[in-house]
């Protein structure tokens, strides 16, 4: 369908008006069900505390890591902290 077809049966004769309409509801449908999406795996080293995140990463949407104290080795998500850590880094970080 095209979008003179678009204009046509929804009553709207502004170009720039109906393109907008079309750019909102694709940006409305992206955040309802995510595309694009990539999973990536990375290994924990010990001692390291930042990770490079890939520069194409636009949203981070569960991180998963195994648990020491997990017997069948399956992934737990690791919950986002909203709030400040109660206890101080060493670094100061």
């Amino acid at each position: 369908m095209t979008i003179k077809e678009l204009m046509e049966r929804s009553g709207i004769s502004e170009t720039g008006r109906a393109l907008a309409y079309i750019k909102d509801a694709l940006a409305e449908m992206n955040t309802i069900s995510e595309t694009h999406v990539k999973r990536e795996r990375m290994d924990i080293n010990a001692n390291q505390r930042f990770y490079e995140i890939p520069n194409e990463a636009v949203k981070i949407l569960d991180i998963r890591a195994k648990h020491h104290k997990n017997e069948n080795s399956a992934y737990q998500s690791i919950p986002r902290s909203i709030y400040e850590p109660e206890t101080e880094d060493k670094d100061g970080i």
